[in-house]
């Protein structure tokens, strides 16, 4: 609860400073205050945990939720230091902007440390109306209008998708409160409306992180939207709605609660088509794109199948999730650092504008290649590591049709991420080296380091949830 009120803090802080003229200050406060934040998570998560009797009922703080919590924490100081460059040309609303997504942030974390359902759906609700938000905060260019109204309008649906399962839930047990729920859920006789329930709320989740057959949003949305916006739903966003379902499916024992065989069946089934599905349709829209943006959507949706995976085998797969997710999100953030340098001033963000870009400019090509080699699946990356613990884990569960269309899916996502890398490098520039920001080069290797570190490392973020 702390950190919810100290990142609150941030946001009102950013909303003040506008008041005063201190626009320069805004985003170096904000990132200190984000590593302050970081630094007292990671104390506390040292000292172990004592519940708040005040909050208890509402949001509590353990291992996964701390953990998953820091991860998202440093995703957003690399956004906001990007944010101060990209919003140079707005100075007026950089308040805005940067406060928004601190208050995204906190949505962000009650959506993982809820312990209630109302908690659940209150953070739900502050992430997505912070999304909408800034999907169309371009209001003079008409595609970002279109993101905007497009990604309300299915994002709203969404919601009352899971509001609609929380109040079947309810009606069915009685409370808001999950370990109420999960207690209950353990009853040979269920009503017949829990499982329903159960299923709105998964399906709205499954919107959230753009997994087929509910991802047709996702490509519009991500390519209308400025690309720090895009960055943003393509990392920080869709690494917390996975970590969120994550969390619904094992604190309401979805995996095991159950008495119906038949129903638990179901339910393990629905996320093997859905995974499968989306690894496979992801990467043969993906393989069609000539828009960085639009590929990258499309490859977010194939890395939400892999994810997925990891709901298979509850037992031992928080580690693997976290690790996956920060692998995944680290190269996403180097990936959107260079892709903001090159295309920032361009009208589009087609492939084309990329050729050359490792003769004018060596370093950020390098960034977004083994960016692009980490989603990949290719040593030495950390996303290598992630796929093989995911597999791993899922052949000894006993899906091992899923490791076969993951690993045939690894394969295929090579040929669109390495269109792009013969784009930098065997194509001529079309137009001279111009000058980079430093910042862009800071986040872009600074994040890809980080990925390299834990990948030649995996110990370091998977003995953390041990």
């Amino acid at each position: 609860m702390n950190t919810l009120i100290a990142l609150s803090g941030l946001g009102v802080f950013c909303l003040i400073a506008e008041i005063f003229n201190l626009r320069k200050a805004i985003v170096p406060v904000v990132i200190l205050g984000l590593l302050a934040v970081l630094g007292t998570t990671l104390h506390l998560w040292t000292l172990g945990f004592s519940a708040n009797e005040k909050y208890s009922n509402m949001i509590a703080a353990d291992s996964t939720s701390s953990a998953f919590a820091s991860l998202f924490i440093l995703l957003t100081i690399f956004i906001v230091a990007m944010g101060n460059e990209v919003y140079k040309d707005h100075p007026t609303k950089i308040s805005d902007y940067i406060s928004i997504k601190v208050f995204l942030l906190a949505g962000a974390i009650a959506m993982v440390s809820f312990t209630n359902l109302a908690m659940f759906f209150i953070g739900i609700e502050t992430l997505s109306i912070a999304l909408y938000i800034l999907a169309g905060s371009s209001r003079l260019d008409i595609k970002s209008n279109e993101a905007g109204m497009k990604y309300f309008l299915m994002g709203s649906f969404a919601s009352g998708i899971i509001l609609f399962g929380i109040c079947l839930i309810y009606g069915a047990m009685g409370s808001f409160d999950v370990a109420e729920i999960s207690s209950a859920s353990l009853s040979a006789e269920l009503p017949s409306w829990f499982p329903i329930g159960v299923i709105l709320v998964v399906v709205g989740m499954l919107f959230k992180i753009a997994a087929v057959p509910f991802h047709f949003w996702a490509p519009d949305v991500y390519e209308g939207s400025p690309s720090l916006v895009t960055a943003t739903m393509s990392t920080l966003v869709k690494v917390v709605a996975i970590a969120t379902l994550y969390k619904l499916v094992t604190a309401l024992n979805l995996n095991s609660s159950f008495d119906n065989q038949d129903i638990l069946t179901s339910f393990q089934l629905i996320i093997i088509v859905v995974s499968i599905a989306s690894m496979t349709i992801g990467n043969i829209m993906a393989l069609r794109q000539n828009n960085v943006k639009r590929m990258l959507a499309f490859s977010g949706i194939s890395h939400a199948g892999f994810m997925l995976m990891a709901l298979l085998t509850m037992a031992n797969s928080s580690s693997t999730l976290l690790y996956y997710t920060s692998a995944y999100a680290l190269a996403g953030i180097a990936a959107f650092a260079v892709i903001i340098t090159v295309t920032g001033n361009k009208d589009n963000e087609n492939i084309v504008n990329f050729n050359g870009l490792g003769k004018t400019n060596p370093l950020m090509a390098a960034v977004l290649t083994a960016a692009l080699l980490s989603m990949a699946g290719i040593p030495i990356f950390s996303g290598f590591f992630a796929k093989f613990m995911l597999f791993t884990q899922t052949i000894k569960a006993g899906y091992l049709v899923v490791v076969i269309a993951g690993v045939i899916n690894s394969i295929v996502s090579v040929g669109y991420y390495f269109k792009l890398i013969l784009a930098m490098y065997t194509r001529e520039p079309n137009e001279e080296k111009q000058a980079t920001p430093f910042v862009y080069y800071a986040v872009g290797v600074v994040s890809i380091l980080l990925n390299v570190i834990i990948g030649l490392y995996p110990s370091l973020v998977t003995n953390l949830l041990k």
